[in-house]
């Protein structure tokens, strides 16, 4: 299935899903990653942790497309991540293959089971992962890192609101 089937498949999601109110745990942080208090920075390597509670900083409104003769779910990004964009990051999640065929996998803030896709979440608890080249292939629910530059989009209703570019795996 192409990328743009999949995500046409998934826009009654992104339409019926509802926002998480869930918090993620808190971590430690300490003077260097003053700018980012809910993240912890691995200074060895100067790359951000990306939680999914700074994920939950976004507002959507209900927009209607008329092309597609529907509603959906306008992004507007808070400036924790906004502050992010360009840089690189790693996130732990959930992995989902939504199409091994077009190489497609999202991490997930949940289990497949309670994910944005099965309407147990919204559209901030998903990430596009955009690989850096080869890799392994992945199964549904396994739990890992990947670090990459963050990427915001609000514009493209056939793309994820958050994509990893770049991404592979991580271990901080």
């Amino acid at each position: 299935m192409n990328r743009l089937l999949v995500h046409l498949w998934m826009l009654p999601a992104f339409i019926l899903a509802l926002a998480s109110g869930l918090n993620a745990p808190a971590r430690e942080t300490s003077s260097i990653d003053s700018d980012f208090p809910e993240t912890f920075i691995n200074a060895a390597e100067g790359i951000i942790e990306l939680t999914w509670k700074t994920l939950a900083d976004v507002e959507f409104k209900d927009v209607y497309l008329q092309e597609l003769d529907a509603y959906y779910w306008k992004p507007t990004f808070g400036p924790s991540v906004k502050a992010l964009e360009g840089k690189e990051v790693f996130i732990t999640g959930y992995l989902i293959p939504v199409d091994y065929e077009e190489n497609f996998y999202v991490l997930s803030r949940y289990p497949f089971a309670n994910c944005f896709f099965c309407g147990g979440a919204g559209p901030e608890s998903v990430i596009d992962l955009r690989f850096r080249g080869e890799h392994r292939v992945y199964k549904t629910d396994e739990r890992l890192t990947f670090k990459g530059v963050f990427k915001l989009n609000s514009t493209d209703i056939y793309q994820m609101n958050y994509i990893l570019e770049g991404a592979v795996e991580y271990a901080p």
